[in-house]
Formats: C-alpha cells, structure tokens, sequence
C-alpha cells in the first residue's frame, strides 16, 4: 500500500530529515501547497482546491497536473479534500507537510485531523521541516529523534496512563488531564518510546538538538 504526501499551504523548510521522510512518496497537492513541490523533489498527481491560493503563476509552471476543482463554498477544506482523494487512491500512510505554521485553526484543524486518521488506521505525520507532529492514541510508539531533539506531548483529549521512555525526564503511567503542561520541553536521548492507555493528543518534535 502506498505513501503519500499531502502539499499544504502552510510552513515549509525542506530539511533533509524531511526530504527523506517524503522520498518515494506519491503526492497530492492541495491548492496552494502545490508551492511545495519543487523543493521537495516530488511531482503530484493531482491537484485539489478552489485554487483561490494558487497564483497564475503557479498555475502556469504546474498546468500539466490533473486537478480536481471544487466551489469556492463547500464544506471542508481544500487540505480534507486532498487527505479524502489520497485515502481514495489507497494511502496507508500519509505525510502533511506544510500543516504547521500560519494561522492558528488551520494548525490545530490539521493536528485533529491527524488524531482522526490514525484512530481510523491511517499513521499520519504533519511536518513544517523544522517542527514536526505526531498525533497519539492509546497504543505503543517508538519515533526515531535524534539525540538532543526538544519534544512536547499536548494532551488534547487528556492521556491516561502515559509513559515516556528514551527522554531526560520520563514518565511511568501518568495521569495527564487536558490543558496540563506537565509534559511540555522534553529532550530526546535516543529513540523515544511512548505507551498510552487512554486518551488522546499529538508529540510535536523539534528534531534539532537542544541544549538542557
């Protein structure tokens, strides 16, 4: 089953973690994400939106692209509708990049909607490049940080019985209720393993070192 990239319009900074997240990808750009393209090395194969965020000239450069064109007045999002298309076209994993940065619903839209596609099978990472979010539900994760990197767990639906293991400051089955900060500015020592029991939320990773 395939990979795939979904081309938001929000932050990029093409770092070569990233570049190498999204290599081998498919790709499917929503509106203005279509931006993203060249600096990533990726070539969409579709292009989703209203394209009220997309310029002639971006338009021009990407003419070849087949589009999927929906009315400036619907009900989800240009980035949904791309998220929708890519699942159709059997994406077991995907990859929102540019999902981060910019305005503030869009972010934490994305960030729910990346929580939603995991409960429903679908492991989702949303990246800017330099800040990257992985949603949490109860289960086991093991993400590969380096050494140094600054991480902070936001219980957005609280986390029950939430271990943290391969971090300066761990935790063994904690109580964390929504809105807590108890869980902000870890630092990674290896490999970062966590366990949930109940609840749900995101792990946003700065993967540059940090220093304590």
């Amino acid at each position: 089953m395939p990979s795939f990239v979904v081309l938001l319009g929000g932050s990029l900074i093409p770092t070569s973690r990233l570049l190498a997240q999204v290599r081998g990808s498919r790709a499917i750009a929503a509106d203005g994400g279509m931006a993203h393209a060249e600096a990533l090395g990726l070539e969409p194969e579709l292009w989703v939106g209203d394209f009220d965020s997309a310029g002639p000239d971006l338009q021009l450069a990407f003419a070849h692209v087949p589009r999927e064109v929906h009315p400036t007045d619907k009900d989800l999002t240009d980035g949904e509708l791309a998220v929708r298309a890519a699942l159709a076209r059997g994406a077991d994993r995907l990859i929102l990049v540019g999902a981060l940065g910019g305005q503030t619903d869009q972010t934490l839209a994305h960030l729910l909607l990346g929580v939603r596609l995991l409960r429903e099978g679908v492991p989702t990472l949303l990246s800017s490049g330099l800040e990257e979010a992985h949603p949490l539900v109860p289960g086991r994760f093991v993400l590969d940080l380096p050494p140094g990197s600054r991480l902070s767990l936001l219980p957005l639906g609280g986390f029950g019985g939430l271990s943290i293991r391969g971090v300066h400051w761990p935790l063994a089955s904690a109580e964390v209720p929504l809105g807590s900060t108890r869980t902000l500015s870890n630092l990674a020592t290896g490999a970062v393993e966590v366990e949930l029991a109940s609840g749900y939320g995101v792990l946003v990773a700065y993967p540059e070192p940090a220093t304590l």
